[in-house]
């Protein structure tokens, strides 16, 4: 009984639906393309190779590449394929993976080389990305379906970097652009604030030249009206006019106890002080 099943095991296997296989018998292929399910093989003398049917990704190291202007890029770019025809894929890579990887990732250079060269750096990077990659992808196929027997589904290009002097150069030249830019600005703001503190000052110059010319206006008037009413005072009673005026000098004059002022008893300034009547 243990002889039927390891007899059974070693005979039959399975093939998912995420796999191609071929057979093999002493090393000779001898089927391909074989289906999912199950399947019988002679123990010792076949063996099945496995290999992944899913789209796989290639993941490339980072190339150097000319535009058709010479100007250098490095280009960070990745692949997703899948096994198209075992049959092929098996004689061409003898089913490792790495092989494979290998190949197309030198075709892969090829071609981004091939589209790069044929364009210009605005191109590449901008204006026809897609479809440069788009006729990669088809030029791929039409050799790597026949030669590798796989089927590149999709090339994109992660980064386009410029090499490090370049970027260098680059950096350089911005940073006099902003700074030229910024000069231009700093000039334009100083002249703008000088225009606006000239303003500022005439109309400064104007609001006190105004104002003083209101406040004389207005301090003539006052001292005319102190005038005719000092004029119509005196012109109603002269000797009381001279009495006030007495009296407010008086009050000016003595003040200030510590003052000491020598003046003759008989001048006018005392007038009033001996008779009341000023005589």
């Amino acid at each position: 009984m243990a002889i039927v099943l390891i007899l059974a095991s070693s005979s039959l296997y399975v093939i998912q639906e995420t796999e191609k296989a071929v057979k093999l018998r002493f090393g000779r292929l001898v089927e391909t393309n074989i289906e999912p399910g199950l399947h019988f093989k002679i123990p010792l003398a076949e063996k099945v190779r496995k290999f992944e049917a899913r789209v796989l990704t290639l993941d490339a190291e980072p190339a150097s590449f000319f535009t058709i202007e010479k100007k250098r890029l490095i280009v960070d770019a990745f692949s997703k394929w899948r096994i198209a025809d075992v049959d092929t894929y098996y004689r061409a890579t003898g089913g490792n993976e790495a092989v494979a990887h290998d190949r197309l990732a030198s075709r892969v250079n090829d071609g981004l080389r091939n589209q790069f060269g044929a364009r210009t750096l605005h191109e590449v990077v901008s204006g026809e990305r897609d479809q440069l990659m788009t006729h990669l992808t088809e030029n791929l196929n039409t050799t790597v379906r026949d030669s590798l027997g796989i089927e590149v589904v999709d090339v994109r290009v992660k980064g386009i970097d410029l090499p490090p002097e370049v970027s260098e150069q680059v950096y350089r030249r911005m940073k006099a652009e902003r700074e030229k830019e910024a000069r231009e600005l700093r000039s334009k703001g100083a002249e703008q604030a000088e225009k606006i503190r000239a303003d500022a000052d005439r109309q400064r110059t104007i609001l006190v030249a105004n104002a003083y010319r209101d406040a004389e206006q207005t301090r003539g008037l006052g001292d005319a009206q102190a005038t005719a009413t000092y004029a119509g005072a005196y012109q109603k009673d002269a000797e009381f006019y001279a009495f006030v005026r007495s009296l407010n000098a008086y009050k000016e004059a003595f003040a200030n106890k510590g003052d000491m002022m020598l003046v003759d008893p008989e001048s006018d300034f005392f007038r009033y002080l001996g008779s009341q009547d000023g005589k």
